[in-house]
């Protein structure tokens, strides 16, 4: 079985100061002429329930799990994905993912400290926002309907497009002067029809995340005046099944029945002074899958 991957990012490990000494093989004979006894064979320990469930669940999800190697400020450190096909039993394809390229979270600045490092009281990221922004998944085509320069950048008119007139009235003083920075976002389209639009917002300040109200319970989108929240998203063991990062606070909602020809899903994730944004739609119902799964993955570049 493979081992199974944590989201926790390892202590940098110091240099050993001497040589290890090896252990006289079995049969051999100490200095003093005695000979070496082979150790009994251990029992075989069984994985507890919790390591099994940890373990199935971040392959159900074929999520980027972090696989951090800090060996100080300015060291990238990247995800790998996790394919069933490493376990037995859990081959199984065809849940509804979508097949991301293999994340990688940028090369820090010099001495510039991780998102979530103790020495980061405000979770500031210091890598470029489009580093951290979710790619397109394979098979996707780009959105033109998305008013988006070559880099990606929006403006605010453009971003408050995904709101309700109403809305966007409430949106636009917080966007234009508490402290927003810059807007990012990378739009597709699947081959089954299913649109998604992922913003990234950064702001000077936490603090001045936390005055963004435009991802909520009560946001009330263009394409969806009312959502409820996803009832699936924290059924259960969400933070096995998530592995989201202690860092990054996040929350699903969808619009709930009756929806015209069209359903669309919200995605909310707020980490130190950015926030997220997921949008997702497709005629008929928007399936479920593909918005967790992009939650995730965005939750863990962020994180």
């Amino acid at each position: 079985m493979s081992e199974q991957k944590t989201t926790e990012a390892p202590a940098p490990r110091e240099s050993a100061a001497e040589d290890p000494v090896e252990a006289p093989a079995p049969g051999a004979e100490t200095p003093a002429g005695d000979p070496v006894e082979a150790p009994a064979p251990a029992e075989a320990a069984q994985p507890p329930h919790r390591e099994r469930r940890t373990l199935r669940a971040a392959l159900r999800w074929g999520a980027a799990a972090l696989a951090f190697a800090v060996a100080g400020t300015g060291t990238a450190y990247g995800l790998t994905r996790l394919e069933r096909t490493d376990v037995p039993g859990l081959s199984t394809l065809g849940d509804g993912r979508w097949e991301y390229p293999v994340l990688a979270k940028p090369t820090l600045p010099a001495g510039a400290p991780l998102p979530a490092g103790r020495d980061n009281a405000d979770g500031r990221h210091y890598a470029p926002l489009r580093s951290l922004l979710l790619p397109a998944p394979a098979g996707s085509r780009p959105d033109p309907t998305v008013k988006a320069d070559k880099a990606g950048a929006v403006s605010v008119d453009a971003f408050l497009e995904e709101y309700t007139p109403r809305d966007r009235e409430k949106l636009r003083p917080v966007l234009e002067y508490e402290g927003l920075i810059q807007i990012l976002v990378r739009a597709w389209t699947m081959p089954d029809g299913t649109r998604s639009r992922v913003y990234l917002l950064r702001f000077a300040s936490s603090a001045a995340v936390g005055t963004f109200t435009g991802c909520t319970v009560n946001t009330s989108l263009n394409e969806a005046e009312t959502v409820i929240p996803d009832p699936e998203w924290g059924k259960g063991e969400i933070d096995d099944e998530t592995v989201i990062p202690h860092n990054v606070n996040v929350s699903a909602y969808e619009e709930g029945k009756p929806y015209a020809e069209e359903q669309t899903r919200l995605g909310c994730l707020q980490a130190g002074d950015v926030q997220g944004v997921i949008v997702q739609s497709r005629k008929g119902a928007a399936p479920l899958i593909p918005l967790h799964q992009a939650l995730v993955l965005q939750s863990q570049l962020l994180g």
